[in-house]
């Protein structure tokens, strides 16, 4: 493990290595889910994987609701439309804007792999 420098991170990726960002960027008001959009975007990455405890997005909140219906995709425009947390609103804007697609998963090793080779897994929003 070690400290994100951008340049080093894209060397590792170069090498074929696999690159997972943990923790925020270390500036007030700014969220993890920010911190994923931003790294993900440096490093021109293909998805945001947002790890949950739910597995996906739902039309209400599955913990309260046993009725909670699962997208299997979603537009963010959609996902505005409906008022549904996703992430933050400066994540999510930063995406929608960058054209960044995010995976919303229930975090577990086997999702993870699962979404990394391309499986379909949570919610795809793009």
């Amino acid at each position: 493990m070690e400290d994100y420098v951008h340049k080093r991170a894209i060397k590792h990726l170069e090498r074929g290595r696999v690159c997972i960002f943990a923790a925020g960027t270390g500036r007030p008001y700014f969220t993890t889910d920010t911190a994923a959009v931003v790294r993900a975007l440096e490093i021109k990455a293909d998805v945001v994987l947002k790890a949950s405890d739910v597995d996906g997005v739902f039309d209400k909140d599955p913990h309260r609701f046993k009725s909670a219906k699962k997208f299997a995709t979603l537009t963010f425009d959609e996902a505005l439309k409906r008022k549904l947390a996703v992430m933050d609103a400066t994540a999510f804007a930063l995406a929608q804007e960058n054209e960044m697609p995010i995976i919303v998963l229930r975090f577990s090793e086997k999702n993870v792999v699962n979404a990394a080779l391309g499986k379909r897994v949570g919610t795809y929003v793009r």
